[in-house]
């Protein structure tokens, strides 16, 4: 390493001491609000037209690696059809680069049903913007419960779904692995 840089990291490890962990997180926290303004967030009421769909598909594909591509299409389709469907984008210069997708599973409840961040964009807080957009959401349509399902290797979500008030409620048995299911009352 070249001594220059070890200096600037010797220096920045000795200013987050001074700081202390309270700056540190406020220092954080100042970031994700920028990386926030700089982003795009869509609500969009069913499917996004092309070329946001192709986008938000792309980056589907890139994450859940075990789906053909007419599987995704069939699945989003089906839902965009059957009744209202929210999707949720964050874009970085037109690509989608989040998404959450969810839709009424019965009256007051509503299913959070698909949703991932691009590789390149994680940490930045992307996903659990989304789910409080949807949760806002939720609560103005009405909903009192949100239900979702995650599986144990998809470990940073289910994560995620605790630390926003969701419950672990039960366990299935599905053809790819045991599903967690979770829930969450918003009233």
């Amino acid at each position: 390493m070249p001594q220059r840089l070890i200096g600037s990291l010797l220096l920045f490890l000795h200013t987050l001491f001074l700081l202390g962990y309270g700056a540190l997180l406020r220092i954080e926290c100042r970031i994700l609000r920028y990386v926030h303004a700089m982003l795009e967030w869509l609500q969009i009421e069913g499917l996004p037209h092309e070329p946001l769909f192709e986008s938000l598909l792309t980056l589907h594909l890139q994450v859940f690696t075990d789906q053909s591509r007419e599987e995704a299409v069939a699945d989003m389709t089906y839902h965009a059809q059957r009744g209202p469907l929210l999707t949720l984008l964050a874009m970085d210069s037109g690509v989608v680069v989040g998404y959450k997708m969810g839709y009424e599973r019965k009256p007051a409840q509503f299913y959070s049903w698909l949703g991932c961040v691009s590789p390149d964009y994680r940490g930045r807080g992307i996903a659990a913007e989304l789910m409080t957009r949807q949760h806002d959401w939720c609560r103005q349509c009405g909903y009192q419960t949100i239900r979702t399902q995650t599986m144990n290797r998809w470990r940073t979500m289910l994560l995620l779904n605790i630390r926003h008030g969701f419950d672990i409620i039960g366990t299935l048995q599905g053809h790819r692995g045991l599903i967690i299911v979770l829930e969450k009352r918003l009233v």
